[in-house]
Parts: structure tokens; C-alpha cells; sequence
């Protein structure tokens, strides 16, 4: 039947086909012709076989020839037109790869194409993807061609045109991806050209085809790509954040070299972590666990005695879900190369930077525990900057971060550390760090260390500053002017003997200072001096200045004050 379907279309094409390759052939006629043939192929009910048969054996030259060289637009769209309806209905269009790639070539490729109108620049691409898609391994050959047609069409005019060579360059790595790592660098320059476009779906787009075409092209290209696509985690539109979540996400799952990249793309895909939107929040942890079993599995051997002997922290924020091994592992290992560009990203002069670099700091050092106290004096360097800033949600985050430290670092190294700057510069930045420290701590491992925290807090050059604080951009100067604020470290000093078990807490007043250490009775008795600092800071919560007691988690150990 098929055979004979064939042969009667191969009969009804003869008139028509001799007609279109006449040398005296007017655009009416070869008009005509082509209709005629669309007729017969595309309103006839003829069998996948049919059409392949006599499109391979008649149809492609012909047809090609007119795409190539008509003058008249509209014969060139019908030519196109059935092309595109005979490839589809191809399943392996190998005797059509070298007819009409160089006419693909002719009409799309640099320096300019050579085909005027956009839909058909549009309808070509569209035939160049089919090819890539039917043709498989057997495009191999012509490679060159195929990129050097999508470098010209990635930076074409119309926006439709640059997302269906996209797609096309996801095609090209995918049908070849044993050949494809020779060319895939040509594509990375006009992808990074494209991926700012002012459509966001040419975006979402370039996005996913610089996933493709380095997946399985050249992976060294990722550090041409990185940053541009951490430019694009501050896109305002989520389905852009959402690509280059996927992206990431994949290349950390099945990257060649991704073991290399570790380093440079965990920052990215942690950053989505604290997305606006619920759905890229969700893809990012998705993501992160799938990669944190996976390195866990590849590394079983090496995490073997953490996966039996491994205990808990018994303190752990409230409401927060610990990571799997593998994902603390991740951070842990590589915290070393991250967090020195973090911390200069948390002082950058873009809100927006500090504030995404910020939420990456707090989910990183929840990933790293323990690991911290590596890195403690780069980090609260950079905590007592951030401290500072009048962007009160980059202050909100990092006091969660030194909430962080009270909780997985020794007391004896962070107070240590956080102390010592009191003796070269006291900051209001330094009590908030201070103070967060503490909120996070252990009450049971902080206890020892009250009464030498106490003592440092009392020395005349920590608790007898001044200090002028400027704050500005976060009121209306029209009604208010300019507000500088008179900071002066106000010191209420209280001497209180402890006693275990306590009978009797003490209590203070703001406005004054109290010696309560006859009101206490017991055999265990020790003294120390506690201090009170109010300041005025910048809340990190509202829009105004406050007073703020900043070492108020001390009343979470034992001790009770009045406001």
C-alpha cells in the first residue's frame, strides 16, 4: 500500500515539480505550482511511508532551490512550509542534511543572513531544529555550519528568533554531544550577549541553553557564564530565578567536572534558598538534597565513620531543619574559598548585593557548624561592617548569622575574639554581635564565661565611649532634616552575687543602678559584674531609631530585668 501511495503522489507531483524547475518559470507559475504541490501532499491522506519516499526522492531539491533563491517571498514561505511537513514526517531525514543545511547556511549565517523577512528567519531556524532533532549523530558533519548559523541568529533582531535558536543550540549539544565540546565555546560569547535581553522569555531561555551547551560541550566555560547568571538571581521576574535554579541544580548533579566547580556554583544555588517565591525556594532545596546524597554516595568510604559515630548538636535553632551530611559536607569543604568574596559582598555598594550575600551567609553557617571557628575573625570582621549597614533586613540577617555562632562555636573562642575589638575600637556593631552571640549560646556552656565577659564590659575605655552616627536615607529629611544622633555608651553597673541554687533574682531598673548583692543568700557564692549598655542603634525591624538593650540575652541565663 505504502508503495503504491507513493507512486501515485510521484505521479500527481511530475506536472507541478516540472513547472517549479522550468528556466522560464514566472513567479505566478511557480506559485501556482507550489500550491499545487501542497495540495497533493498535505490534503491527500497519505501514510508517513508515502510522503517520505517521495519527499527524499523528489521534493527536498527542488524545494530547497526555491527556498534558496526565489525573489518572492511568498514562494520562499510555501517552499518552507513543505519542507517543514515533509521533515516531520521523517523520521531519519539523512539524504536531507547536506541538501539543506548549506541552504540553511546561505540564508541564516554570518556576516548578515541573507533572508529579509523575520518569520521566515523564524520558520528556518524552526526547519534547522527539526533536522537537529530527526538528524541525531549523522549532523556530526556539519557542525560548523550549525553553529556558526546560531551564533548570527542568537543576536538576531527579533526577540522569537534568538529563543528558537536557543532551543536549536539545545538541540545541536544534545543530537552530537561527542562532537559538540569542539564548537561549544563559539556560542558562549552571543548566549552572554543575549541573556540580559528585555523579554524575559529570551532570558528563561538563553538561561537554559547555556545549561545545555556546557553540560555537554566544554565545562571550562562555566567561568565565563558565572557571573552572569548570579546577575540573573536578582532578575525581577521568578521564572528566570527559576532557570537558573534548574541550571545549576543540573550542572552540580551532572557536570563532568563538577567536583572542580563545587566552590563557585553551591553560592548560586544556596542563594535561591532564600528566593521571594515559595516554588524556587522549594526547586533549591529539591535540588541541594539530590546533591548532597549523591556526594554522599560517591564519598561513602571517606564519610564512613561521620555516617556511624556522628552525634547530633544537642543545641540547634528552633524550628530549623538540619541538613543532610552530605550537604554540611559541601559547605564545610569549600567554606574556605566561599566566604572571602561573600564577606566583600556583604560591605558591596548595591543594596541588593548585600542584602542576597547576607541570606547566603546565614545558610551557609548553618550548613558549616562547628566548622566555623576556623573562620571566626574573617567572619566577625565582616559581621561588625554589616552591623552597621541602614539596610535593616542585611542587619537582620547577620545578626541571625552571630546568632549562628553562639550556637555551634565554643564560647571560649568567640568571646575571646568579639572582646579583643572592644580594646581597639568599641563599635555599636560589636555589642549587636556580641549580643546575638549570646542569644544563640547554650545556657549551660555560656555560664562559665559570665563573669570574665562581665569584667571586660566593665572597663573604663569599653563602657566610657562617644560616638556620632549619622543615619540617613531611612526618613523623610524633608519633614526632619538630617539626623545625626549623639551615641554615648550609657553603663548602669550591677554587682550581684549569685548563689546555687538562686532564692532571690535581682532586677534593674533602666534609670538606675542597683547593689543587690546583700539580697542573696547561700553557701556557693561569686561575684559578678554585669553591664548594661544602652545606645542608640539602628533597629533592625523598624524604621526608627530606638533604644536597644544589647546584651538583654543575658536575661535567658538566670537573670531578670525591668523596663
Amino acid at each position: 500500500m505504502a508503495a503504491c501511495g507513493a507512486a501515485e503522489l510521484a505521479q500527481a507531483l511530475s506536472r507541478p515539480l516540472s513547472c517549479l524547475q522550468g528556466p522560464e518559470c514566472g513567479r505566478a507559475a511557480r506559485l501556482r505550482a507550489l500550491e499545487a504541490i501542497r495540495a497533493e501532499v498535505q490534503e491527500r491522506p497519505l501514510s508517513s511511508e508515502a510522503v517520505q519516499a517521495v519527499f527524499e526522492a523528489q521534493l527536498v531539491r527542488p524545494l530547497a532551490r526555491c527556498l534558496a533563491g526565489d525573489a518572492a517571498e511568498r514562494c520562499r514561505e510555501l517552499a518552507l512550509q513543505l519542507l517543514l511537513h515533509g521533515l516531520s514526517r521523517c523520521e531519519r531525514p539523512g539524504e536531507a542534511l547536506p541538501v539543506l543545511l548549506p541552504v540553511l547556511a546561505q540564508r541564516l549565517g554570518p556576516p548578515q543572513g541573507a533572508e529579509p523577512c523575520e518569520e521566515l528567519r523564524l520558520g528556518l531556524l524552526q526547519l534547522l531544529g527539526l533536522l537537529l532533532r530527526r538528524g541525531g549523530a549523522a549532523v556530526a558533519p556539519y557542525l560548523s555550519d550549525v553553529v556558526g548559523i546560531l551564533q548570527a541568529a542568537l543576536l538576531d533582531h527579533f526577540a522569537e528568533v534568538r529563543r528558537e535558536s536557543c532551543r536549536c543550540a539545545v538541540a545541536c549539544a544534545q543530537a552530537v554531544p561527542e562532537h559538540f565540546h569542539m564548537q561549544s565555546e563559539s556560542l558562549i560569547k552571543p548566549l552572554m550577549q543575549t541573556i540580559s535581553h528585555q523579554h524575559y522569555r529570551v532570558r528563561v531561555d538563553v538561561i537554559q541553553a547555556t545549561g545545555a551547551v556546557i553540560q555537554f560541550g566544554n565545562g571550562k566555560s562555566v567561568d565565563d557564564v558565572l557571573s552572569h547568571l548570579a546577575q540573573r538571581l536578582f532578575d525581577e521576574i521568578p521564572k528566570v530565578r527559576q532557570a537558573v535554579t534548574t541550571v545549576v541544580g543540573e550542572w552540580l548533579l551532572h557536570l563532568r567536572d563538577r567536583y572542580s566547580y563545587f566552590h563557585k556554583l553551591i553560592p548560586l544555588l544556596l542563594s535561591s534558598v532564600a528566593d521571594d517565591i515559595p516554588e524556587n525556594v522549594t526547586l533549591a532545596w529539591t535540588y541541594w538534597e539530590k546533591i548532597g546524597l549523591q556526594w554522599e554516595k560517591e564519598n561513602e568510604e571517606d564519610l564512613k565513620d561521620k555516617m556511624d559515630f556522628s552525634v547530633p548538636p544537642s543545641h540547634y535553632p528552633k524550628g530549623v531543619t538540619r541538613p543532610g551530611l552530605g550537604c554540611r559536607e559541601l559547605v564545610s569543604r569549600n567554606l574556605s574559598k566561599v566566604l572571602p568574596a561573600l564577606c566583600r559582598d556583604l560591605t558591596d555598594w548595591v543594596e541588593s548585593t548585600r542584602v542576597k550575600a547576607s541570606q547566603l551567609l546565614y545558610v551557609l553557617l548553618l550548613h558549616a557548624e562547628d566548622h566555623i571557628t576556623q573562620h571566626m575573625e574573617l567572619l566577625l570582621r565582616a559581621l561588625y561592617q554589616a552591623c552597621l549597614d541602614e539596610e535593616s533586613e542585611v542587619v537582620r540577617n547577620c545578626v541571625k548569622a552571630a546568632e549562628l555562632i553562639g550556637t555551634f562555636v565554643s564560647p571560649k573562642v568567640s568571646l575571646r575574639l568579639i572582646t579583643s575589638a572592644f580594646g581597639i575600637t568599641p563599635k555599636p556593631s560589636c555589642f549587636m554581635v556580641l549580643a546575638a552571640v549570646i542569644r544563640g549560646s547554650p545556657k549551660e556552656i555560656l555560664q562559665p564565661h559570665l563573669s570574665s565577659l562581665g569584667d571586660t564590659l566593665s572597663q573604663a575605655g569599653v563602657c566610657q565611649t562617644s560616638e556620632e552616627v549619622r543615619i540617613s536615607g531611612k526618613h523623610d529629611s524633608a519633614k526632619f532634616g538630617p539626623v545625626v544622633l549623639k551615641h554615648t555608651s550609657s553603663f548602669v553597673l550591677l554587682k550581684c552575687s549569685l548563689t546555687s541554687p538562686v532564692h532571690t533574682q535581682p532586677t534593674l531598673s533602666q534609670d538606675a543602678a542597683v547593689d543587690v548583692s546583700e539580697t542573696t543568700t547561700g553557701a556557693h557564692m561569686s561575684s559578678l559584674r554585669l553591664v548594661l549598655f544602652f545606645s542608640y542603634l539602628w533597629s533592625p525591624d523598624q524604621t526608627t531609631p530606638r533604644k536597644l538593650l544589647a546584651i538583654h540575652p543575658l536575661s535567658r541565663h538566670g537573670f531578670k530585668f525591668q523596663s
